[in-house]
């Protein structure tokens, strides 16, 4: 259950104070004093005509007798003037609906960042002022949740007002709601401190809770009050404090609300502006304050810092190969640096004593563009010897860098003796199987061979090997690194070959490039994409294919005009398929192609398959999305790449080797499970090499026992370390679908290096290792200082109060503190509470039985006393 409900007023009636039920009895058709005036009457006229018809009738008989009848049939005419004026109890119970406070925290990656003392970061304590020399201080956000947790702020807030903690980046985090109860009098001023360890755990709804959800764990204990430091992470690539306010506020617009109080560094650099949000605010009734607390330095701190570092994973004995360095200046524009590029080799390449350090190899001097601008730094190195070898680039700060932080980054490279082995396989001779097999014959680190389906015996290819047919043999099929499928007839390979195919891919590693095709790919019926015997080639492809019964001809689609690429996030952010050093370059790269004119439709992408590219022409939309052109999926310890169509070779007509880069990289990086492997007894995979901090790592492993069969153990422990700080350990949990395989995950909340290693279980030799380098996003860099006039004009247009620190909003000894701004506005509504049916019926029954009893009465005395 997740806490999107919290912020809805519609469910307000959970969150309040619910009073006993009271009950007053009422007369149904009574609403005034006058509404008695007819009835009675009426009665009366009624009671006079029944005394004077007895009297006539009864009057030979005794004066009792004649009294006696007359008062039964009173008693009658009475009673349904009592069943008339409907006699019933009115029940009515009060709801007091508690004034709501909302803490909402800016976790964007902007307040990761560590002030130091030069740059005025408001707010740190003085203490922490060697530490942040030193580059171990507090990030913005763990400023924040030191607060919250170590004053008694929520505490006095809650005296007063139910506190909702949200939490907003790229959008309103609705399920992270923490919501903390008003605190009840009754408890006792022992309680106060509501935040520490002996808060009122009943009172605490954690991450996830609605008000009345069961707020117990698995053996039945109350929940406890939140840890801010963990629960106040910084997670977003962008800050859209519009967005995430203007959301807030129709959420709550009918909550009893006292204000809205943003803590944060005041960033905005996606999404609307927060004027709607304060506009909403101005003409609300009520009117709804929104106080703002600022965190963070207000000047642009003056540093140069390594942003990235790029290096090939292999390289060859012999070649050369190029290192990418990117280097980024606040404060210091036009300013020359030093960077100089650094090896280590062997064992003190994984010394974590020894990073930063390192044998010099080269130099530049470089000089810094604008402010936030990323400059890159080119090397030309050449490999002589086989090892694995440890990179380091390093910035000499200059005069006036005010942060230790960020001087060097790390890289390691593999240079083996072995070259990359591919195989061409193509059910016809497309433009792109003809480019991409003179590429891979005239590149000196690949050998090529090819299998033409469509092609006659005796044919000349530039291969270094011609196949008559698939690799039908283990060792045959083993031999290869990864393998490119343009359009295949995948119904010309045997059980047995298909069998040999998905262990390949799914226990050795291997990397599969299909690209679809309307030959082959694009049959109905007869095509291998309905045929029942090739289930297990359609469960290598990471997308699911249309099923057509009765449809015959070409299933594939094809534009009059090219239609661009239309990139997923993670499309953006995938390096292997870069056009340039940087992604905005590849994005600029990207926009110029044309594009492409057809694809293959299909029903969509797999669960678990990364979607990279979808085809844009809005035509071809189903169910809103547009069709799939890039998707990539793990499978097993390998990777399967799908491609819509074999068209990358209109890339030339952009840039001569864009065509070359983008086979290149691709072929590598599926390859990874094979060119990787560092042992006989396993491989370590991760998705990519390089993450944007806030993003989740999904690690992949695929290990044997001694006697090289799948590992039968439930978990294998990583071990992850950043920076050269102590190692954290991540479970890897066995895949139930795959034995063998192991699968885990863990998110990178700092930038830097991370180092992977996997103890390889029942073995002695050297762990697995990876290394993966996290980056900040570029829009969270560009203004990192606090925005303080925007803080302050959403509190002046508001009515609110600004606070440049986040010392005077939350003390307790002055008046101007927040606590004194937030005044309570709880409502209390009466709700009425249906009657009991069971007093209505059984009233209802013996007034029926009591009328009738007077009525047979006077109906036997009249009898008796022989009277008409």
């Amino acid at each position: 259950m997740t806490a999107a409900g919290v912020l809805h007023g519609s469910l307000g009636l959970l969150a309040a104070d619910v009073g006993e039920v009271t009950s007053r009895f009422e007369w149904g058709h009574i609403q005034s004093n006058v509404d008695w005036i007819l009835p009675i009457a009426a009665l009366l006229g009624i009671l006079i005509f029944v005394r004077a018809m007895y009297q006539r009738d009864a009057a030979e008989l005794p004066a009792w007798l004649s009294w006696l009848l007359t008062l039964l049939r009173t008693a009658t005419f009475v009673g349904l003037l009592f069943l008339y004026l409907q006699p019933q109890w009115r029940c009515s119970r009060e709801i007091v609906h508690n004034s709501r406070v909302l803490l909402l925290v800016d976790t964007s990656m902007s307040m990761n960042r560590v002030d130091t003392p030069e740059s005025g970061g408001g707010g740190q304590p003085a203490a922490n002022s060697r530490r942040n020399a030193e580059g171990g201080g507090f990030t913005r956000l763990q400023q924040v949740a030191a607060a919250l947790e170590k004053t008694d702020f929520l505490a006095r807030l809650r005296k007063t007002h139910d506190v909702v903690v949200q939490q907003f980046n790229n959008s309103l985090e609705r399920d992270r709601a923490v919501i903390l109860d008003k605190i009840d009098e009754n408890q006792g001023s022992g309680e106060e401190n509501a935040t520490g360890p002996d808060a009122p755990e009943q009172q605490v709804k954690a991450p996830g809770l609605r008000p009345g959800d069961n707020e117990t764990d698995s053996a039945g204990t109350p929940a406890r009050p939140p840890v801010w430091k963990e629960v106040l992470q910084p997670r977003g690539t962008e800050t859209r404090m519009g967005e995430a306010l203007e959301q807030l506020i129709r959420d709550e617009r009918n909550s009893p609300i006292s204000g809205i109080v943003v803590i944060g560094d005041g960033g905005q650099n996606a999404g609307v502006s927060p004027e709607v949000a304060v506009e909403m605010a101005r003409q609300a009734w009520p009117p709804l304050y929104i106080h703002t607390v600022g965190v963070g330095s207000e000047r642009r701190p003056a540093t140069v810092r390594v942003y990235d570092l790029k290096a090939p994973a292999r390289a060859y004995p012999g070649d050369r190969y190029t290192v990418t360095g990117f280097v980024q200046g606040q404060g210091l524009a036009g300013r020359t640096i030093q960077v100089e590029l650094l090896s280590r080799e062997g064992e003190a390449g994984r010394n974590p004593r020894e990073r930063g350090k390192g044998q010099r190899i080269d130099g530049r001097q470089v000089t810094l563009a604008r402010d936030g601008e990323i400059v890159p730094v080119k090397f030309e190195l050449s490999s002589e010897k086989t090892g694995r070898r440890t990179l380091c680039l390093r910035v000499q700060a200059p005069p006036g860098d005010t942060s230790p932080l960020g001087k060097f980054l790390e890289a390691e490279v593999d240079v083996v003796d072995r070259k990359n082995h591919v195989l061409l396989l193509a059910g016809g001779p497309m433009r792109d199987y003809q480019y991409l097999r003179t590429l891979l014959y005239r590149d000196r680190t690949t050998t090529v061979d090819v299998l033409l389906q469509s092609g006659q015996e005796g044919i000349s290819q530039e291969a270094n090997k011609i196949l008559d047919e698939f690799p039908a043999l283990r060792d045959e099929l083993y031999a290869y690194d990864c393998i490119v499928a343009f359009d295949p007839d995948w119904k010309a390979l045997g059980p047995g070959q298909i069998d040999l195919l998905e262990s390949w891919v799914g226990d050795q590693g291997g990397g599969l490039i299909v690209v679809a095709g309307p030959v082959h790919n694009g049959r109905a019926v007869e095509g291998w994409v309905q045929d029942p015997e090739m289930v297990k080639i359609r469960t290598l492809y990471p997308v699911e294919f249309n099923r057509y019964l009765s449809a015959r001809g070409n299933l594939t689609y094809a534009a009059s005009e090219p239609w661009p690429l239309d990139f997923t996030r993670e499309g953006l952010e995938a390096e292997y398929l870069w056009l340039g050093d940087t992604a905005a370059a590849s994005a600029q790269a990207w926009a110029g192609f044309p594009g492409v004119y057809g694809f293959c439709p299909l029903r969509g992408p797999k669960p678990g398959a990364t979607v990279l590219a979808r085809f844009s022409d809005p035509r071809t939309a189903q169910a809103g999305k547009q069709p799939v052109f890039f998707a990539e999926q793990f499978y097993g310890s390998g990777r399967v790449f799908y491609m819509g169509s074999g068209e990358m070779w209109r890339l030339r007509a952009v840039e001569p080797n864009a065509f070359e880069q983008v086979y290149t990289k691709l072929i590598r990086h599926v390859s990874q499970g094979r060119l990787l492997r560092q042992s006989t007894r396993g491989v370590l995979l991760v998705g990519q090499d390089h993450y944007l901090v806030g993003s989740t790592v999904e690690v992949r492993a695929q290990l044997t026992n001694s006697r090289l069969d799948p590992l039968s153990l439930p978990a294998v422990s990583l071990q992850v370390s950043q920076n050269g700080a102590a190692p954290a350990t991540i479970k890897l949990l066995a895949d139930p679908t795959r034995a063998g395989t192991y699968l885990g995950q863990f998110p990178v909340l700092k930038e830097g290096e991370y180092r992977l290693e996997l103890p390889i279980p029942e073995s002695r030799e050297e762990p697995l290792t990876r290394s993966l380098h996290v980056v900040v996003p570029k829009l969270e860099e560009e203004n990192p200082q606090r925005n303080t006039a925007l803080l302050k004009q959403i509190a002046a247009k508001t009515g609110g109060t600004y606070y440049p620190d986040l010392t005077p909003a939350l003390a307790d000894s002055t008046p101007d503190s927040l606590v004194g701004k937030l005044e309570g506005r709880s409502l209390t509504e009466v709700i009425p509470v249906a009657p009991d049916p069971k007093w209505e019926e059984d009233w209802l029954r013996w007034m029926m039985i009591a009328l009738c009893a007077a009525l047979c009465l006077e109906w036997l005395l009249r009898r008796l006393a022989r009277l008409a």
